[in-house]
């Protein structure tokens, strides 16, 4: 069990989440084009005469420092090697048609100056996020990837369990189905969206590691391995079926595993 100081910083690491659009077309670009350009690069150094190698790697250096000046002055939270690993994987998993199925039911809800994720439960607009998104608010702006803006109301929350259940006027909507039976292995393999980071709309993947007992929980949660940041508190946990398992609301340094995903098991709201 970890102590009091530890569950503390899990909390301290819980999300701020911010949110930037960046369609799956875009980002597919901007990946291929940074891979393009350093084998252009690689491939020209190659070819380049001997006499001038020096100079040109001195001009092509100078280049990309300039380059990276420019990048990280626009982008100064956000362009990382983590950053970039997780937009390739994203771009990646985005183009199985499940995953793009899943992504539509996957919201940004933003309460107050807090920003964070939720995902649709059911076609007339239930959504489940985490309570510490949505805390002190009753209303909140919800934002569909393709459905629009909706004013949410926020009518249920589960302080214990780090959960909460907006609903939003209409029909239709897209929506994830909860599992019956989220019992996991070590192992498993998940899938989780969200909005990390100034982004929206993040696919990423990983594994589950197995239970842990924070001081400050009556219940379990679950630890995985897998890239999870700021932005991702309220994102669903899907199995290999393709059903949510749990959702993601913290982040923890443990002493085995390193840096871990915590997510709440979605049989505790089922049961609650």
């Amino acid at each position: 069990m970890y102590s009091q100081d530890e569950d503390d910083r899990t909390n301290k690491q819980m999300d701020e989440d911010l949110i930037e659009d960046i369609d799956d077309e875009e980002m597919h670009e901007l990946v291929m084009q940074a891979k393009a350009e350093a084998l252009a690069r690689a491939q020209a150094e190659k070819n380049e005469p001997k006499p001038k190698r020096r100079f040109s790697k001195i001009i092509t250096i100078l280049i990309a420092v300039a380059m990276t000046f420019y990048v990280i002055s626009l982008f100064p939270r956000v362009i990382s090697i983590p950053a970039i690993e997780f937009l390739q994987a994203s771009s990646r998993l985005s183009q199985d048609e499940e995953v793009a199925a899943y992504k539509e039911a996957v919201v940004v809800i933003e309460a107050g100056d807090s920003k964070g994720t939720g995902f649709a439960i059911s076609e007339e607009g239930t959504i489940l996020t985490n309570y510490h998104v949505i805390e002190d608010n009753q209303s909140v702006t919800v934002a569909f990837p393709e459905e629009g803006l909706f004013q949410g109301e926020v009518v249920e929350e589960y302080p214990e369990i780090d959960l909460a259940v907006v609903e939003v006027d209409g029909e239709n909507f897209p929506y994830l189905t909860l599992e019956e039976d989220a019992s996991v292995e070590h192992g498993d393999y998940i899938r989780f969206i969200g909005n990390p980071l100034f982004f929206n709309g993040i696919a990423n993947e990983g594994t589950v590691l197995g239970p842990l007992q924070l001081s400050s929980w009556e219940l379990e949660v679950m630890m995985i391995k897998a890239p999870v940041y700021r932005g991702n508190s309220g994102s669903p946990v899907i199995n290999e079926e393709g059903y949510v398992i749990g959702v993601v609301f913290a982040t923890l340094n443990h002493e085995e595993h390193g840096r871990v995903g915590l997510y709440v098991p979605i049989d505790y709201f089922t049961n609650y």
